[in-house]
């Protein structure tokens, strides 16, 4: 077996970039970009009013009351510059007339026709967002592998930007092996289970990024494995199997993958849940295992990292936290374990049953508990890592 972190490593290794696309704004949310985006433009491109009041010379205060000789709006600037004991009426937004080094808000403002009065002290500067404070045209936005969230998007409209070059989507393949499944809703055997865990992996492999593909549910004949498998290596960057991945007589992706001319790079992590984890990587092939937990947490450490780099991500996930634990654990065997637990008052609790074929117990846990390969037993209080689900 090799360690979870030495099994990642070949993964990013394996995992070059995919090539790049240019998309509309509005469709871009939820895509990497390939390159650093570049400022088009400066914000604000003028000294801008962050309030409703005045905009006058904070020196001229003191010889007495200004006299307003305008107004400038957002989209409609005060024409001309402030001469001495001046003032220009200007609304949030509004550029700052030239000659104006000061924004007296309304509520601090006394006017009687013409006439303006502070009513309050005024320091030099107020109420004045500069030009270029949000940034600067040649600067850059948003470096390089950033995975763009909706907030993202703003940005990159302020600077100029109606169409993004982002990484294309990872098209990932997937395929469940057994006799004993079926899909959703369809009848089941006296002898058959549910194949479940597609659904989710698809939704996470979505999340990340990518494309979903299901290639449905092959029976324990190594002809259809091979079949459906070139099937899905002829259309996704990433074949990902469920199940049969073990070394049981009735376990056939290897053989299968071994027709098809592919070498596995490794096929034993050690990690709980999770240790008949298998991967190749040309073409890139992950064999999930079979139990439906171990396979949501081998997606999470490897197949969601996976999609990540190759679309550029700089730092693919998920990274540790730290925490503290709520309950006391005992001594850790020789794999890195990842319980399933909840957050109770700030506390990681780990369930007390972990068995890794219960949905029940994954549906409520909120992280997994990382217990490094044979770390002491540990109490409650005592420091922690954990991922978030």
């Amino acid at each position: 077996m090799i360690s979870v972190d030495e099994a990642r490593e070949r993964l990013f290794a394996a995992a070059a970039t995919l090539p790049t696309e240019t998309v509309a704004l509005a469709d871009a949310a939820g895509r990497t970009l390939a390159a650093p985006l570049p400022a088009l433009r400066t914000q604000p491109p003028f000294a801008a009013s962050a309030m409703d009041g005045y905009a006058l010379r904070a020196a001229d205060l003191a010889d007495g009351p200004l006299r307003v000789v305008g107004e400038s709006v957002a989209g409609r600037r005060h024409d001309g510059a402030l001469g001495k004991g001046e003032a220009v009426r200007i609304f949030t937004g509004a550029p700052v007339p030239d000659g104006a080094d000061t924004v007296l808000i309304q509520e601090d403002a006394q006017r009687d026709g013409d006439l303006l009065t502070a009513t309050d002290t005024v320091e030099v500067g107020a109420h004045i967002r500069p030009m270029g404070l949000d940034f600067q045209a040649g600067g850059t936005l948003l470096p390089a592998g950033t995975r763009l969230a909706p907030r993202h998007l703003a940005l990159a409209g302020a600077g100029g930007h109606a169409r993004l070059e982002v990484v294309r989507r990872p098209r990932v393949a997937f395929l469940a092996t057994g006799d004993e499944l079926v899909s959703p809703g369809e009848p089941t055997g006296p002898d058959q289970i549910v194949a479940s865990v597609t659904p989710t992996l698809s939704a996470m492999v979505a999340a990340a990024g990518a494309e979903a593909i299901d290639l449905g549910i092959a029976p324990d004949i190594r002809s259809e494995i091979v079949a459906r498998a070139r099937a899905g290596l002829s259309t996704a960057d990433i074949l990902v199997t469920l199940g049969g991945a073990s070394v049981g007589d009735h376990d056939l992706v290897r053989p299968a993958l071994a027709d098809l001319g592919i070498a596995i790079d490794f096929w034993r992590v050690a990690i709980r849940p999770g240790k008949p984890l298998m991967f190749a990587s040309d073409p890139l092939v992950l064999g999930l295992p079979g139990n439906p937990v171990s396979s949501v947490v081998c997606a999470l450490l490897f197949l969601v990292p996976l999609v990540e780099a190759l679309q550029g991500v700089a730092s693919p996930g998920p990274q540790p936290l730290a925490g503290i634990l709520g309950a006391d654990v005992p001594q850790n065997g020789p794999r890195r374990d990842h319980m399933r637990a909840q957050v109770v008052d700030g506390r990681i609790n780990p369930f007390e049953v972990q068995d890794s074929s219960m949905l029940s117990i994954l549906s409520r846990a909120e992280v997994l508990l990382v217990r490094p390969p044979g770390a002491p037993p540990a109490e409650a209080g005592s420091p922690c890592e954990y991922l978030p689900l």
